[in-house]
């Protein structure tokens, strides 16, 4: 079952494993095609409602396979409005095959239906928000008036895919009942012809379900892609500081590794970034970047005398990495475990600081970014089989009740629940620092989105990053090659 944000995800991920829309458009306007054929004979009268995106250009595809039937092609708006170029090819070859089509310039050209057979809704799809407007309302009226069988596409017009119920809910644009109460207008379907899975809210109607294979590889699913990138954005009246604000706690033994956490979260879209390290090599962590702002805490190194101030910088943001240098030794333990155990935020855990979390009974929302010998070092498994160390990694996660990213020649996402896997990034990212720019552009991706979804598009982008440096730099690339890198990464193209 796929929520709308991530069955758009999956779409993406197949259009750039060279599955094209355009085929995957012809496969669902064949799908709903043959739900119209499984209902109605030869002769039918079939009307298609369609809306100018890419749920009315199935409909376009569906009306070519049913050359059998009485077919009427309605399109609610103007042709050069019609949204997606796959949608107005699909439209042109209704002209050019001569099948009947009219235009609806608005709710008063709308004519009553001519007595269908089988109506096709195929006006709005999955991921519409806020009540219908006109001429979707009206076209949805005539629909439910009907005696015709109703066939809608992917989700009845008016539903929210995801909850079930009338996207107009709970506003003022539904229509009004004899008691002026508001009754939000949606189709009432007898059959629904979805697409690759089931809808959650698809459960909650009173209609017959069909889930059409359209050809979507597994892999879509499986592994990251541009799509998972969709819905990562900043909104352009966001103000600073609402774009995530990330504190990295790290550095004693280890200056660069912080400020490479630090500059990588800056470059994967967080406003602000700062640093906590020793007051011994504040300095040099700040020589590193401008753009950080330093916090040193006394001594030089982090330990449990920390716990309290750090807590303090913690709360002040959406996020903590923790980790990056801070080294090893008992001293820097005890500061984890106490951090750890009264932090109730959300944080990234990473190197040195990642055998502390089997221990503790933490409240905060922990994504762990081990390697390997990491996993095994906290008490997890692995294997060499993709597969079979997917499984023990989500078994692990869900033991310790946090999301892991186990670093790897590919890369497993967990939360115990789902998985997903990434294959971007190459041999010459082995050299040391990497994981401290993928901890980093995790962090600033947790302070914007959930942690199993910035764990998985940190993997990719981190990779991606990765890969840039090697087309230029071979395997001769350094961490620091990183950075710079990421935003380009970051385009969901």
């Amino acid at each position: 079952m796929l929520t709308t944000d991530r069955m758009a995800a999956v779409d993406a991920n197949a259009a750039a494993l060279g599955v094209p829309r355009k085929q995957l458009m012809e496969s669902s306007g064949n799908a709903v095609a043959r739900e119209v054929r499984s209902i109605a004979d030869p002769g039918a009268g079939v009307e298609l409602l369609c809306g100018r995106g890419n749920n009315g250009g199935d409909a376009f595809v569906a009306a070519r396979f049913l050359s059998a039937y009485d077919v009427t092609v309605r399109l609610l708006g103007r042709p050069e409005s019609i949204r997606t170029e796959i949608a107005r090819e699909n439209w042109a070859a209704l002209g050019a095959a001569e099948i009947p089509t009219e235009t609806v310039a608005d709710a008063h050209d709308l004519p009553a239906l001519d007595d269908p057979d089988v109506i096709v809704d195929a006006m709005l799809g999955s991921g519409i928000t806020g009540a219908l407007r006109e001429p979707e309302r009206t076209a949805v009226r005539l629909a439910n008036e009907s005696d015709a069988a109703v066939v809608a596409v992917d989700v009845p017009t008016g539903i929210d895919a995801d909850a079930g119920e009338p996207t107009g809910s709970g506003d003022d644009a539904g229509e009004t009942t004899g008691n002026g109460a508001a009754d939000p207008v949606a189709v009432d379907a007898d059959r629904v012809v979805t697409f690759h899975d089931e809808k959650p809210g698809l459960a909650a109607l009173d209609a017959d379900v069909t889930v059409a294979d359209i050809g979507i590889p597994a892999a879509a699913e499986r592994f990251t892609g541009p799509g998972d990138l969709l819905g990562i954005a900043r909104d352009p009246d966001s103000h600073k500081g609402e774009n995530g604000e990330v504190l990295v706690i790290g550095g004693g033994p280890y200056t660069g590794a912080p400020s490479l956490s630090a500059r990588s979260a800056l470059r994967t879209g967080a406003d602000l970034v700062r640093v906590a390290c020793p007051e011994t090599v504040a300095r040099t962590v700040q020589g590193y970047s401008a753009d950080l702002i330093v916090r040193g805490l006394p001594g030089d190194r982090i330990g449990p005398a920390h716990v309290d101030r750090a807590l303090e910088l913690a709360a002040g943001n959406d996020v903590v990495v923790l980790g990056p240098g801070l080294g090893d030794g008992e001293g820097v333990r005890e500061f984890v475990r106490r951090f750890l155990s009264r932090y109730d935020g959300r944080a990234v855990v990473d190197a040195d600081a990642l055998r502390v979390v089997p221990e503790i009974d933490a409240d905060a929302e922990l994504i762990c970014t081990p390697h390997q010998g990491e996993l095994v070092g906290m008490g997890g498994e692995t294997a060499d089989d993709p597969d079979e160390r997917a499984a023990l990694a989500r078994s692990f996660a869900d033991e310790i009740g946090h999301t892991l990213l186990v670093k790897g020649a590919t890369d497993v996402v967990t939360d115990g629940d789902a998985v997903r896997l990434n294959r971007t990034g190459n041999p010459g990212m082995t050299v040391g620092g990497t994981g401290d720019v993928l901890a980093g552009a995790v962090g600033a991706l947790a302070a914007v989105t959930d942690p199993f979804h910035a764990a998985a598009v940190g993997s990719y982008v981190n990779g991606l990053a990765g890969d840039a440096a090697a087309e230029h730099l071979g395997d001769g690339l350094v961490a620091t090659d990183l950075p710079d890198r990421l935003p380009e990464a970051m385009r969901d193209e």
